[in-house]
């Protein structure tokens, strides 16, 4: 086991994953900017470096600076946890090239399954469902008129090499079609450095049902059942609930079946997720895989009892999983909400400054990730999450109930937050009958 981790990451993921480690005995060493001086994550780590000033391009995305501190705290691993170089398969072979090792999957798993389109045929070749498209990447407009033609509109375009929404256009005939394919490939190479792009078949009113894997070194593939993550804006996750409120039971074995399988094709190990749409018939389409642990893992970690982000640590270090498929059970349900330093009341501007006022809920049920607390200034340069509050209980409707009452508890001021847009869906009646898809709280918001 190691002795020393550095997280090469920040807010609440750093939190999560330096608990994680000091309950295994291991010592942590936390990079921060010049901005996130005083952020939670600097405040709890063994030892604690500044990489540099608040631009992530020269902190949290600089591998050099990265690096340097690794060797300078003398560490034995490096846990990307999720966003900036978590999955950058370049990160993953520099930390090995300097005998640290990478928390995460090999860098052959993370290049086949991070391009979509290497990850589409993978999947074809093991029998897990995908949507009609493109064979590969498409390299000029009537190559993608013509795949449209044949599938029929509409269709999505997606960048090869990334997610979140970026790079992606829908298209409902040619001109908009040509049109977006260029925007796209625009965007795609700006966010990701490369423009590479493919077209499928859009599905529309689908659901996000998405499958959470965890393997060994050892060639042991299992999965921790699956999530609903079809409450979105912008292609951004609101509210993750585990496990999919609208599935059977031989319809989920099917599913997470298909994901596990996937993942075993592509040699996989450590924590990553299988990503579907699910259309109005139940039929599921491959739509990704991420090669880390996921902001809404916890909803899982809950419904399992499993520690998602100790298990990557041990994988990492070479053990072999705790646990067999069998002996993974359910209990109960859990839902999570991200909270956002965000105005919904203004069309979800930012709002950083300083929290005057900052109470936490609590009671019987309650989760709550952040590494936020009472003077704590939010800085604008990064992501607007500021925490992530979890409900368990043995329903789905007492798990409601109990996130409802956290929400009226949970106190932030004087900047603006999502607290009163959850509380709001957390009331409506389509989200408490889960009659919803991945447009319906845009759809919601437009009214």
């Amino acid at each position: 086991m190691f002795s020393r981790i550095l997280i090469a990451n920040r807010g609440e993921i750093a939190v999560r994953i330096i608990r994680a480690a000091r309950e295994m005995g291991i010592e942590t060493v936390a990079v921060y900017s010049a901005a996130d001086r005083d952020s939670r994550h600097v405040k709890l780590a063994d030892r604690a470096i500044c990489i540099g000033p608040a631009k992530a391009s020269e902190s949290y995305l600089n591998i050099s600076r990265i690096i340097a501190a690794a060797e300078v705290a003398n560490v034995d691993a490096i846990h990307p946890g999720y966003g900036f170089l978590a999955e950058n398969a370049h990160f993953a072979e520099v930390c090995r090239s300097c005998n640290i090792e990478f928390i995460g999957p090999s860098v052959e798993s993370m290049q086949t399954l991070g391009d979509k389109v290497q990850c589409k045929q993978l999947a074809i070749r093991s029998k897990v469902p995908t949507s009609p498209g493109s064979k590969g990447r498409i390299d000029d407009e009537d190559e993608a008129v013509k795949v449209a033609h044949e599938i029929g509109f509409p269709v999505i375009i997606k960048a090869s090499a990334g997610g979140g929404g970026r790079g992606m256009r829908v298209a409902h005939n040619d001109m908009s079609l040509r049109s977006g394919l260029k925007a796209a490939m625009t965007e795609a190479e700006a966010a990701f450095g490369d423009g590479g792009v493919y077209v499928e078949k859009f599905i529309e009113k689908a659901r996000h049902v998405e499958v959470q894997i965890i393997g060994d070194q050892h060639g042991n593939v299992v999965h921790l059942w699956e999530r609903d993550c079809t409450m979105q804006r912008r292609k951004q996750k609101l509210i993750e609930e585990a496990p999919c409120p609208v599935l059977k039971e031989d319809e989920r074995e099917r599913l997470c079946k298909a994901a596990t399988r996937l993942c075993k094709a592509a040699n996989y190990y450590s924590a990553g997720t299988v990503e579907f749409l699910m259309d109005d018939k139940k039929n599921f389409y491959l739509m990704e895989v991420n090669t880390r642990v996921q902001v809404e893992h916890p909803v899982t970690e809950m419904i399992t009892g499993v520690d998602i982000v100790r298990t990557q640590i041990r994988v990492a270090a070479g053990e072999k999983l705790p646990f067999t498929q069998k002996q993974i059970k359910r209990n109960g349900h859990a839902i999570e909400v991200r909270i956002n330093a965000e105005d919904p009341d203004n069309g979800f501007r930012p709002s950083p400054g300083v929290l005057e006022r900052y109470e936490p809920p609590g009671g019987l049920g309650v989760r709550l990730d952040s590494h936020c607390y009472t003077g704590y200034r939010v800085p604008p340069n990064y992501d607007s999450m500021i925490a992530k509050l979890i409900a368990h209980k043995p329903t789905r409707d007492e798990a409601i109930a109990t996130l409802k009452r956290a929400l009226a508890e949970f106190e932030i001021s004087p900047i603006k937050t999502t607290i009163s847009l959850h509380a709001d869906l957390m009331r409506n009646g389509s989200f408490l009958k889960s009659d919803i898809d991945i447009n319906f709280v845009e759809r919601l918001l437009e009214q």
